[in-house]
């Protein structure tokens, strides 16, 4: 029995490590489209981005543990295709490196587990604006903000979710000029309810970030940042999964096993949707 695992974040390297800790002896491939080795995500919009936390802290195994375990672990390794066996458990992944995508090659598998998680929304009018723009989802992100952090920089932020109010106070914390645009009446006023969601836009503004709330953003708005930061939300990324024909739905769809439409594929993480028996699926 073979098992690959596609996408090599934290719920990736979880599943591999699962894997061996319960026994699973035969052929385990991880794959990831990012260089480094995989990591938890919390770190990049607080300690590892404020530079009070290394990277190594936020880091699933050190690299000597997949040597250990004898993990095929195959970084800047994008899955470009997934064929679905008919009528059988298995089939193959198509896989090529992230800067050489004409260079594919096939793996076999008997089990399948998709982790290639989300990816941010993107905002077409920041893209446009001219700043430099990140969308804060990768260590490489997480780096080329924390370069932008720098006394006097001006940080405009799209978004009062918690990747913006985290970046925010990173921002500040850097003596940036910050200022932040919400569409809503305050920032995370869905999760934590009007008291709550008052008491962090006090709080943010007690530290000097620029609140606005109610905002319709322009192109002027965004023209005079030193950096554009949006951060308003995450959509799960099924390219993969719909091209094979597995069923999505905002979303891969599962089963309580978290099997896919398909015998022996599993999705997991972000992109597993599956129909919880109280709230139905999402």
């Amino acid at each position: 029995m073979s098992i690959i695992v596609v996408g090599a974040g934290l719920a990736g390297a979880t599943v591999v490590t699962e894997l061996r800790d319960r026994g699973y002896a035969g052929p385990l491939t991880l794959i990831g489209a990012e260089r480094d080795l995989p990591y938890e995500r919390p770190p990049l919009s607080k300690g590892f981005l404020m530079g009070s936390e290394p990277f190594e802290k936020a880091l699933v195994h050190e690299a000597g543990w997949y040597a250990e375990q004898d993990v095929d672990l195959r970084l800047g390794v994008r899955a470009t295709g997934l064929d679905v066996a008919g009528g059988e458990i298995g089939g193959t992944v198509t896989v090529a490196p992230v800067d050489d995508l004409d260079t594919e090659s096939i793996l076999r598998y008997t089990g399948l587990a998709l982790a290639t998680g989300a990816q941010p929304r993107r905002l077409a009018l920041a893209d446009g604006a001219g700043p430099p723009v990140t969308y804060l989802r990768t260590i490489e992100d997480s780096r080329r903000l924390r370069d932008a952090l720098q006394s006097g920089n001006r940080i405009t932020i799209v978004g009062a979710g918690w990747i913006g109010l985290e970046v925010a106070a990173a921002a500040r914390a850097a003596n940036c000029t910050v200022t932040v645009f919400e569409s809503a009446e305050l920032p995370l006023l869905r999760v934590l309810g009007p008291q709550v969601a008052q008491v962090f836009a006090d709080l943010h503004r007690a530290h000097g970030v620029d609140l606005r709330f109610n905002a319709h953003v322009t192109a002027d708005d965004l023209g005079d940042a030193d950096m554009i930061v949006v951060g308003i939300g995450a959509q799960p990324d099924i390219v993969l999964a719909q091209a094979a024909g597995l069923a999505v739905d905002n979303g891969v769809l599962v089963d309580p096993t978290l099997m896919t439409s398909a015998p022996g594929i599993y999705a997991i993480g972000d992109i597993a949707n599956h129909d919880h028996p109280v709230f139905g699926r999402r």
